[in-house]
């Protein structure tokens, strides 16, 4: 309905229909690949959209909330199967859209399936608990209840999973939802939202609404009507939504920024820690908010591994993400590309060593390709050292023990994940106790999160709240106690 021989149009999701904003405008969006190359067209919406999204949402969640557990659970069942027999479109479209390789965007749609699929299992879960009463002819029990209208705010790096994680248990607990995606990655968002309308879910609980952040975001961190506002993307993007929601009584949810640490001991398997090195921190062109960018490595084998990180960093494949052998693909926007080269400058400034790429890939190519980069004698107080890149870009860092790896680690404002790589059982304790990250992995890459399992940072990376998992109930319902007395 939405698709030509040359791009895909997509309109806004409201109350169960496909329509225009009333801006009449369109917002382009191109492929990092080939920019003059035209992947689709998204609505640039306006506040009348979204006033129109929440008024369905919130009529619509009141009827909702009242089917069971097991009700809702088929729906997103049902939202699972059609996300995966669509999963080679909506893997293409990633692709073209953001630049992520098509095996990772591949991956990340079936992971998507599997999310609404853990979710539609919470439908027969527990909701709450009985309690004792000190009055023997009473019950007395906890409920968890939906908190309403939920808005959904998510970046363009995981235009399917990230949605997913937040819609998924937000749907399954009861509540409605009004999805603004990155416009970077909104045509494969908007293929994910006609999986869940084809899935069945009732008019008004699935809404999509695309355009500014500074209209919709704002506009849904403002609107009295949206209870809850959870958000993933950048720390001063959150921060400000935080501060607008928390202002009139909402309740928000932030995942931001990191800046993770990659420990390689003396003793560890060199060859494994390279491995991981290059996967957690080159992968999706380091465009994770998980990714290894800082190789914090013991002065003991520090020559070896780097030797070793850079003839693998040799053999990396940058290209389109089609090709199969693309390790990486482009930057996924013209700004992303150019402020990780603003970076790489500003390394080379403060007196890291650039010993492995920095350049452009501009020869026979029109994208937003960059070299994997590799500095050397990189210092904790170094800008590389300390802000979010978002690229790829790896920092390596010579310590003398892992205690000074700890600390040197612990040495910026971020926590979302660490790792360590090591054979002592001692200095895995110490790093798991010690070490200042919301996700912390031993002789493993610091990219990895399990759906089943709690998600945050500490610090700048989050508002200290958990996604995914079981824990994600804390966010999207509120508990009512329930005395009983007859």
């Amino acid at each position: 309905m939405k698709t030509t021989a040359e791009t895909q149009k997509y309109l806004n999701f409201i109350n169960g229909t496909w329509s225009k904003s009333h801006s009449d405008e369109v917002i382009e969006s191109t492929n990092p690949a080939h920019p003059t190359e035209k992947i689709g067209y998204i609505q640039n919406s306006t506040k009348e959209d979204l006033e129109e999204a929440i008024i369905a949402a919130k009529t619509a969640q009141t009827k909702w909330k009242k089917m069971t557990g097991a009700e809702r659970g088929n729906i997103l069942y049902k939202a699972a199967d059609l996300l995966e027999q669509n999963s080679e479109d909506i893997a293409r479209t990633m692709t073209q859209e953001m630049g992520k390789t098509f095996p990772e965007a591949k991956g990340e749609t079936a992971r998507g399936a599997a999310i609404l699929r853990y979710y539609a299992g919470e439908g027969m879960r527990k909701e709450g608990d009985v309690i004792p009463s000190t009055d023997s002819a009473a019950l007395m029990f906890s409920k968890r209840v939906p908190l309403g209208v939920v808005g959904v705010i998510t970046p363009w790096n995981f235009p399917v999973a990230i949605p997913l994680w937040k819609m998924a248990p937000a749907l399954i607990y009861g509540n409605a939802v009004i999805l603004k995606p990155a416009t970077e990655a909104a045509v494969t968002a908007a293929k994910v939202i006609e999986c869940l309308e084809k899935a069945g879910f009732p008019s008004g609980v699935v809404n999509l609404v695309t355009g500014k952040g500074s209209v919709i975001g704002q506009g849904l961190a403002e609107h009295h009507n949206v209870t809850a506002v959870t958000f993933t993307g950048s720390n001063k993007t959150g921060n400000h939504i935080g501060q607008t929601v928390a202002a009139r009584g909402g309740k928000y949810q932030l995942e931001m920024g990191g800046k993770n640490p990659l420990i390689v001991a003396d003793d560890c398997d060199v060859d494994l820690a390279v491995d991981a090195a290059i996967s957690g921190g080159l992968k999706s062109t380091g465009q994770k908010c998980t990714c290894s960018s800082r190789v914090i490595v013991q002065e003991g084998i520090y020559e070896t591994f780097k030797q070793k990180l850079v003839d693998k960093m040799s053999q990396i494949k940058v290209g389109d993400g089609l090709e199969e052998d693309s390790f990486m693909g482009p930057c996924a926007t013209k700004e992303q590309y150019d402020n990780v080269q603003r970076y790489i400058e500003i390394g080379q400034k403060e007196g890291a060593e650039l010993i492995w790429g920095g350049s452009t890939l501009r020869d026979n190519q029109d994208g937003y390709y960059l070299e994997p980069t590799l500095f050397d004698n990189v210092t904790s107080e170094m800008t590389i050292a300390q802000e979010e890149i978002f690229g790829p870009v790896l920092t390596l860092m010579k310590v003398s023990s892992v205690e000074e790896a700890i600390e040197l680690a612990n040495d910026v404002e971020y926590g979302l994940s660490a790792s360590i790589f090591t054979k002592n059982i001692d200095q895995i304790l110490s790093f798991i106790d010690d070490i200042e990250a919301g996700l912390v992995r031993v002789n493993s890459e610091t990219a990895g999160v399990e759906l089943q399992a709690p998600f945050g940072g500490m610090k700048a990376s989050s508002s200290y709240s958990r996604e995914q998992g079981e824990a994600a109930k804390e966010f999207f319902t509120t508990i009512k106690t329930v005395f009983v007395k007859g």
